[in-house]
């Protein structure tokens, strides 16, 4: 149990084509994900892409972090994923691993629902610990929304959101 005292949900439904799945412990689909350099920099702040073993340690840290979730898309009468996301209070990773979804509201979606998971929890503020200043995308997805910057990092921002 990533949060003391707090159930993770199995699946968390979206809409009709969108949900997050519990993390299980099978992750070797999303290696791939993490060896495109352009998504490790946008993750990392450096293009090394991950080994099998640095992809292990992260799913290990965020399971053990919080609720570790793979975003999935409904596709010929089916679930797949398309990348992973993890819920605490003090950060929000989100990763749209499957190029062909980014850009296309898949992370504003998984990020309002999660806030609202924050505010069913009693939460009174949500934090994402680091958005690089160069990664526009995740700014925006993040600012749509409510999130805003409340102090400034080496690279990047801190954002906050207020739910009460």
């Amino acid at each position: 149990m990533a949060i003391a005292g707090i159930v993770q949900p199995v699946l968390i439904q979206i809409d009709d084509s969108l949900r997050l799945r519990k993390f299980d412990g099978s992750y070797a689909f999303a290696l791939r994900w993490y060896q495109d350099p352009a998504l490790v920099y946008l993750v990392d702040g450096k293009k090394e892409p991950y080994t099998k073993e640095k992809l292990t340690r992260m799913y290990t840290f965020l399971a053990n972090a919080g609720e570790l979730y793979f975003i999935e898309i409904l596709e010929n009468g089916g679930y797949r994923p398309i990348g992973d996301v993890t819920f605490w209070q003090n950060d929000l990773p989100i990763v749209i691993g499957e190029p062909a979804y980014r850009g296309r509201g898949i992370g504003r979606r998984v990020v309002a629902a999660l806030v609202e998971r924050g505010r069913q929890l009693g939460y009174s503020q949500l934090y994402v610990q680091e958005i690089y200043a160069y990664n526009t995308g995740s700014q925006k997805c993040f600012e749509s929304v409510g999130f805003r910057p409340y102090e400034q990092t080496e690279k990047g921002a801190r954002y906050v959101l207020d739910l009460t």
